[in-house]
């Protein structure tokens, strides 16, 4: 089982000052919206589950994933991660850098040009409160892709866009077997979790196996090779052996504003840092391809973003 995944690291300068918010994910994923529906849409009145044009869309791929399919019981999941930066840096000056990560998948890798496109317009537009004053306004300096030396795709001086080499997979082949061992995990962004429809403040493995199962099992049906030919009730069985030997985590609320329901609202989620033990290498390829694509809910606001640290 194999997903085409492209990670995409975009370089940004500030040519006008900008007012963003601690948290920057959605303030991101909401100007990324209506970008690529400016770049990509040729009906711009025309809504998505009755354009004819919607099977061939970036945006309608991409970003409207609210049609149900009639085979299905549920909406796609969308095909990207936007994770924002680190920083909770609010004012920004001209000259000024952002960078953020977007991870594209399956399908969506088809459309890299767009996407470039889409976040050009977004600094043309500028992000952030202000804009209609011009504030926020920025230039895409370069996009890169993968770690040290990272390819570069393009750059703001020769303006061409070059194809990735060997873009990679996502792969859930098993480990073989190993001993009882440690695993480090860390929460980098809130991670919203529900079991029982009641969000989750604590982190047994069980509960992390549960939902990197649904999270992998949704991305592979919907854009990969099918949903995965895994044993789940005993995958889920096996994680219940697994102990939990160190939990340092807390509740982190985040705030946004959603245009839709013209409003503020808090999203809150698992930060920190957890330690496991016990006979964990049959998990290590559900949890390291949980790792690219992020866990739990509001992936795309960049939410629930983990980092494993394997046993030596």
């Amino acid at each position: 089982m194999t997903l085409p995944l492209l990670a995409l690291d975009f370089d940004c300068r500030f040519l006008s000052p900008a007012r963003l918010p601690a948290f920057k994910g959605s303030t991101l994923r909401g100007a990324f919206g209506h970008a690529l529906k400016s770049v990509a849409c040729a009906l711009k009145r025309q809504d998505c589950a009755s354009c004819l044009l919607a099977g061939n869309c970036a945006y309608s791929l991409i970003f409207a994933t609210e049609k149900l399919d009639a085979s299905r019981l549920s909406a796609r999941p969308h095909p990207y991660v936007l994770n924002p930066p680190a920083t909770d840096q609010l004012q920004y000056r001209e000259g000024d850098s952002l960078s953020f990560n977007l991870v594209l998948l399956g399908p969506a890798t088809q459309f890299l040009p767009h996407v470039v496109c889409a976040v050009e317009a977004m600094g043309q537009k500028g992000i952030g409160s202000g804009t209609t004053e011009g504030a926020g306004r920025f230039a895409l300096r370069r996009v890169t892709m993968g770690e040290q030396p990272a390819q570069v795709l393009y750059t703001e001086e020769d303006r061409m866009l070059r194809p990735p080499d060997n873009p990679p997979c996502l792969h859930l082949e098993a480990d073989a077997p190993g001993p009882a061992g440690e695993l480090g995990l860390g929460l980098l962004t809130p991670l919203r979790l529900k079991d029982q429809n009641s969000l989750q403040s604590a982190l047994p493995f069980s509960l992390l196996v549960r939902a990197a199962l649904r999270r992998v099992s949704a991305l592979e049906e919907h854009y990969g090779s099918g949903r995965p030919a895994l044993d789940y009730h005993a995958l889920v069985m096996q994680a219940g052996a697994v102990e939990s030997v160190q939990a340092d985590t807390r509740w982190q609320e985040i705030k946004r504003y959603s245009n839709r329901q013209k409003r503020e609202m808090l999203l809150g989620g698992m930060v920190g840092r957890l330690r496991f033990r016990g006979h964990i290498s049959v998990f290590l390829p559900l949890l390291r391809y949980a790792e690219a694509v992020n866990l739990g809910k509001q992936t795309v606001f960049g939410l629930g973003r983990i980092r494993i640290v394997e046993p030596a």
